[in-house]
């Protein structure tokens, strides 16, 4: 299951947004090089990004806002990058392009500290803005939890696209990341779970004063949880999960 768009069109241009995606892509592409040499590679990660045994014994703790912008491999990349920009405008819109700044990087730092406070001793290098990105979603879930968001669901061979509201598809992604937390031993690599939870929680705490700002529970009753502009229509109109008949 994976977005694809939502139906909430910003009312000014995401320049941090377009900054954010072109800075990962670029720095990505820049270390392309080193990704074959296991010798330069370690040494990269030694440097950028966040190993929790070190930060623990009290230092690189710059690598809590280097370790933002590095991935690991395409898609990584890439998955990081559509959520990014599905759900990042938005924000930018309601925070000003200096405060959504502010905002992104403070997500992904707080989703690193998390992330070394529940594997203090790990010597595992961690890298990505899924935690950043994830306090992006954690922000739009406060502010527009009925906004439309097309998604693309794969059942083996059928593919369809279909909306749901927001607080659907960002509940049960934030809901795999718990479960994943807890299922998973963070000293061996992987998935960073608590790192995403954490982002999450996070952004949607930092959120909450512009929520408050815009009323509250008034703001939600005013917009009924969706955007605060005229939806967004496409042509391509969503489909109902198919039947698979049985033989």
């Amino acid at each position: 299951m994976f977005p694809i768009r939502d139906h909430n069109p910003s009312g000014r241009t995401p320049y941090v947004v377009y900054l954010l995606l072109a800075a990962n892509i670029l720095i990505f592409l820049a270390n392309l090089g080193i990704m074959e040499d296991p010798r330069l590679l370690s040494r990269f990660y030694f440097d950028y990004a966040i190993i929790p045994a070190r930060i623990s014994d009290g230092s690189g703790w710059e690598t809590l806002l280097t370790s933002i912008f590095l991935h690991g491999g395409w898609m990584h990349l890439l998955g990081n990058m559509l959520f990014l920009w599905i759900f990042g405008d938005n924000l930018e819109d309601e925070m000003g392009h200096l405060g959504f700044a502010l905002f992104y990087l403070a997500s992904g730092i707080g989703a690193g500290l998390i992330h070394v406070v529940t594997a203090p001793g790990s010597m595992v290098p961690t890298i990505g803005a899924s935690g950043a990105i994830a306090g992006v979603m954690g922000g739009y879930l406060l502010l527009f939890p009925r906004a439309r968001v097309d998604i693309l669901l794969i059942l083996l061979v059928y593919f369809r696209i279909f909306s749901i509201p927001a607080f659907v598809m960002l509940g049960v992604w934030l809901g795999f990341q718990f479960l994943g937390g807890l299922s998973a031993d963070p000293d061996m690599g992987g998935v960073a779970y608590w790192a995403h939870t954490g982002g999450f929680v996070v952004g949607l705490l930092l959120t909450v004063p512009i929520w408050l700002k815009r009323g509250g529970i008034a703001f939600w009753n005013r917009t009924h949880g969706h955007p605060p502009h005229a939806e967004a229509r496409y042509r391509l109109s969503p489909s109902r999960i198919p039947r698979v008949p049985r033989r």
